[in-house]
């Protein structure tokens, strides 16, 4: 199982600081570097530094770093159009030689849409919308060299577009999509996406979940074995419990409730759950450090858990 560091930034982190968790999660053997992209606290009031957008962000750490791949845990279709957006990541790929992964989603934070004036539409048009971004991304990096891209949506038109720049992968970067719909998220999903996602639920749930989105496959023609699949949760580890409890306090967490909802203990225990993971078939952990500053943390992931996975 492969394992990824992923960030929210939003929650307060300069540039800096994301960059020099990148450079450590890099050297530490961490597979991934992954950030959020928001515009706005969530469940705290907003301070400074204030968010940073994702894309830039991600430029600035490609250049930065050599081998560790990286991406977002889920860029919103609600910020962005998807011409200029296949134009940045297609940059950012470039930048990174191949290193990126794109998680891309609908949208679902409202107040972040409302403090910065951005549309937020009901559900329905957020996905009808996201499936076109969807289409049209795909479209643009998978376009011959030489050839133009035309899209005539709902909510989109582009007229012979040149589909510039390239990605440097092949088709464009990886994509993953998440989320708990029961219909049309393993539909887009099986279509669109290499990965799927559950992010911070049960295991039950992301059990089921992923059934459904390995039946859509199946549905489509697509072999179900072709779909990697992955989990993101909190975690909290700790050489000893009460160290493991101590760091779920220093972010706001119940020790006994993250131990069932994301990852918190000891490095034995962690392993435990990690294994009970894999046995899900999930091939990917986004480990969710919310205390950026505790290096010492990052090092004891990777020292008793990172290098203990078999």
């Amino acid at each position: 199982m492969e394992l990824h560091i992923f960030t929210e930034p939003q929650q307060g982190a300069t540039q800096g600081q994301l960059r020099e968790v990148a450079l450590a999660a890099e050297a530490l053997g961490f597979a991934g570097f992954f950030r959020s992209d928001h515009l706005l606290a969530i469940g705290t009031d907003p301070a400074p530094p204030g968010p940073t957008e994702s894309w830039a962000s991600l430029a600035d750490i490609a250049s930065a770093t050599t081998r560790i791949r990286i991406g977002t845990l889920m860029t919103s279709a609600t910020f962005r159009h998807p011409g200029p957006l296949a134009v940045a990541v297609a940059q950012v790929d470039e930048v990174s030689s191949g290193r990126v992964d794109f998680g891309f989603g609908a949208g679902w934070y409202q107040a972040e849409h409302l403090a910065y004036g951005l549309p937020f539409p009901e559900v329905g048009e957020r996905m009808e919308r996201f499936e076109e971004q969807l289409e049209i991304l795909r479209g643009l990096w998978a376009t011959p060299a030489g050839r133009t891209f035309s899209f005539s949506g709902r909510h989109y038109q582009l007229h012979e577009c040149p589909a510039l720049p390239r990605p440097v992968q092949p088709g464009g970067p990886p994509v993953l999509i998440g989320g708990m719909g029961s219909r049309v998220t393993p539909r887009l999903a099986a279509r669109y996406a290499r990965e799927f996602n559950c992010a911070f639920v049960p295991l039950g749930a992301a059990t089921s979940q992923f059934q459904r989105v390995q039946a859509a496959c199946e549905r489509s023609g697509r072999d179900p074995a072709t779909m990697r699949l992955s989990m993101a949760l909190t975690v909290a580890c700790g050489r000893t419990e009460v160290e493991a409890d101590h760091r779920c306090r220093v972010i706001g967490r119940d020790y006994e409730h993250l131990r069932q909802t994301g990852l918190a203990g000891t490095p034995e225990m962690i392993l435990e759950r990690l294994g009970e993971l894999s046995l899900m078939g999930c091939a990917r952990a986004y480990l969710q450090l919310l205390d950026l500053a505790d290096r010492d943390h990052l090092q004891l992931l990777a020292e008793e858990v990172m290098a203990r996975i078999g």
